[in-house]
C-alpha cells in the first residue's frame, strides 16, 4: 500500500454514539493503525435543528472510553460550509451542475403520476438545458431553486470495487440527476461529504452497509470536482435479534456505548466485542489483546453477512448479548488485578462503599477479596451489588436464601451466637480452623455440616451461592463475621 492511509469517523451529533457507530469508529481506528496511517474525527453538525453539544462531547467521551484516539481533528462539517458552496458554484461554472427551479409542488405532482403508473419515480430533467437567458429570468424573479449534479445521458456505468462487497456496477440511466444545494442554499450532506474528504485527503472510506446507495452519487461528485476518489469498504449491518436494523430511536440506551460504561464493561472487552459484530479470522480467535487485534485485523476480514446483537433487556442477568457478557467475564476473570482494580474503586464509590483504607493498610485484603470473587462475577457493578456485603456492613439479604437457609431451621437462632463465640476464640483465623469449628459444632449438635454452612453463608453474605464459604470466612474476617451471625437471630423476630 503505497498511498498515505487516511480514513475517518464522521458522526453526526443528534444523540449519543451507539453500537453501530461505534463499530465504524473502531474499524477506521484498526486500519489506521495496522497500516500506520491517521483517523481524522470529523463532526458532521450541519443538521443545525438536531445537533447539540452535549451529543459532541458524549461521542467523544464514549470514543476516549472504548480508546479510540483520532490523530486529528475534531474538525467540525458547519465550519467549511463555505467551502461547500465554492465547490457548488465550481460544479455549475464547469456545467457538471445546474439550478433546478421545479416547486415541491410540481415535483410532487411527478411522483403522484409515477405512482399511477406503477413506475418508479425519476427525475425528468426539466431545468437541465434551460437557456442562460431563461435562468436570468428566474434569478431575477427570486424564484427559489436547488442546484443539481448532472448524471452522464450516455450510455455507461459507474464502476468501483468494493474492498469489502467486490465489483458494484451502476448505469447512469438507474441515477436520477440529484439535489446537491437545497433552495435555501445550504449543501446538502453528498456535497459536503466529498468535499470534506478531497480536503481532509480520505483515502479509504470505511462505513456501514447503507452508505452503499450512496456511493456511486459520491464517486459521480468526485469526478466532477477533479477529486481524487477514495477506495470503499462497506460493513454489513448490525442487526437485533428480529432482524430489524439497530437504531436509538427503537432500541432506546440499551445500544448506547455509554450504557456499556455505565454497567460495567471493561472498555477493551467491549470493543473485542463489537468488532467481531461482523469481522472474523480465519482461526475463528475470538479474544484479542491491543496489539493482536491490530495485527490481525484487515478490511478483507469484514464479512458481507449481516450480523447479529442480541439485546436482552428484560433479564436482569444478561441484559444483553451473552457472548459481549462472556468476552467481559473473560477480561475480567483473566487480567492481572491491577488493571481491573480502578475499576472496581470507581464502581465501589459510585455505590458508596469504597473506604479509603482498600488503598492503604487493607490494600493487600482488597485485592486477595477482589481476586476471590471476581470469578463468579460479569460485570463490574456486580462488584458494587452481589460483592456489597465484602466491603460494606450494608448489604441486602435475599429473600430466597434467607427463606431456605435460616428461618426454616429455628435452631439456627441458638447456633448462631454458640458459633459467633467459637468463631471470635480461633487464635489463627485459617480456613482449616474454620472448617474445624464449624463441622465440630455440626457434629456435636447432631446437626448436617450443610445446615450451618448454608446459614452462615447468608447471613454473613445475604446470598446462596459465592466462593466456598471457609474462603467467604476469611474474607470477611472473624470479628465481623461473628457480628453478622449474632445480628441474623434478628430475623426470627421478623
Amino acid at each position: 500500500m503505497n498511498k498515505e492511509v487516511r480514513v475517518r469517523f464522521a458522526p453526526s451529533p443528534t444523540g449519543y454514539l451507539h453500537i453501530g457507530g461505534a463499530r465504524t469508529a473502531i474499524y477506521n481506528w484498526l486500519f489506521a493503525q495496522k497500516t500506520g496511517g491517521k483517523l481524522i474525527l470529523r463532526i458532521e453538525d450541519t443538521d443545525l435543528e438536531r445537533s447539540t453539544e452535549e451529543s459532541i462531547s458524549g461521542i467523544m467521551e464514549s470514543l476516549k472510553w472504548l480508546g479510540v484516539v483520532w490523530d486529528e481533528g475534531p474538525y467540525f462539517q458547519s465550519h467549511f460550509i463555505k467551502e461547500h458552496q465554492i465547490a457548488a458554484q465550481k460544479l455549475l461554472d464547469s456545467g457538471h451542475a445546474y439550478k433546478c427551479f421545479c416547486t415541491k409542488e410540481e415535483l410532487e405532482h411527478k411522483r403522484e403520476k409515477a405512482r399511477k403508473n406503477k413506475t418508479s419515480f425519476k427525475y425528468d430533467g426539466a431545468c437541465r438545458n434551460l437557456t442562460f437567458e431563461d435562468i436570468a429570468k428566474k434569478v431575477k424573479a427570486q424564484i427559489p431553486y436547488t442546484i443539481r449534479l448532472k448524471v452522464p445521458l450516455k450510455q455507461g456505468s459507474v464502476v468501483f470495487k468494493d474492498i469489502v462487497y467486490g465489483a458494484i456496477e451502476r448505469k447512469y440511466e438507474d441515477i436520477e440527476d440529484f439535489v446537491i444545494v437545497r433552495s435555501n442554499g445550504r449543501p446538502l450532506y453528498i456535497l459536503s461529504n466529498a468535499v470534506d474528504d478531497t480536503r481532509d485527503r480520505i483515502s479509504h472510506v470505511i462505513r456501514g452497509q447503507d452508505g452503499l446507495i450512496n456511493t456511486p452519487k459520491q464517486i459521480l461528485i468526485y469526478k466532477a470536482l477533479d477529486s481524487p476518489v477514495p477506495e470503499f469498504a462497506h460493513m454489513p449491518l448490525t442487526l437485533d435479534s428480529k432482524k430489524a436494523k439497530i437504531s436509538k430511536r427503537k432500541h432506546g440506551e440499551s445500544v448506547a456505548v455509554h450504557f456499556y460504561k455505565d454497567h460495567g464493561f471493561f472498555p477493551w472487552a467491549f470493543v473485542n466485542f463489537m468488532v467481531l459484530l461482523g469481522w472474523s479470522t480465519s482461526d475463528s480467535r475470538q479474544i484479542f489483546s491491543r496489539e493482536e487485534l491490530i495485527e490481525a485485523f484487515s478490511l478483507e476480514g469484514i464479512n458481507r453477512s449481516n450480523s447479529i446483537f442480541n439485546i436482552r433487556k428484560d433479564d436482569p442477568k444478561f441484559f444483553t448479548d451473552p457472548k459481549a457478557i462472556s468476552i467481559n467475564e473473560h477480561y475480567l476473570r483473566n487480567l492481572p488485578l491491577e488493571k481491573i482494580e480502578p475499576y472496581i474503586k470507581e464502581e465501589l464509590k459510585k455505590t458508596k462503599i469504597w473506604n479509603p483504607a482498600f488503598e492503604g493498610e487493607k490494600h493487600n485484603w482488597f485485592l486477595d477479596t477482589v481476586d476471590l470473587i471476581r470469578s463468579r462475577y460479569h460485570v463490574f457493578t456486580d462488584f458494587g451489588t452481589l460483592g456489597r456485603a465484602y466491603f460494606s456492613e450494608d448489604y441486602p439479604v435475599d429473600p430466597k436464601p434467607l427463606k431456605k437457609n435460616i428461618l426454616k431451621h429455628e435452631e439456627l437462632k441458638v447456633w448462631f451466637p454458640i458459633l459467633a463465640d467459637r468463631m471470635e476464640a480461633i487464635e489463627v483465623f485459617t480456613i482449616e480452623e474454620t472448617e474445624k469449628v464449624i463441622r465440630n459444632m455440626a457434629e456435636e449438635f447432631g446437626i448436617k455440616a450443610g445446615i450451618l454452612i448454608n446459614g452462615t453463608r447468608t447471613a454473613v453474605t445475604g446470598q446462596a451461592a459465592g466462593p466456598g464459604i471457609f474462603d467467604i470466612l476469611i474474607a470477611i474476617g472473624k470479628n465481623r463475621a461473628a457480628d453478622r451471625l449474632r445480628r441474623a437471630v434478628k430475623y426470627f423476630a421478623a
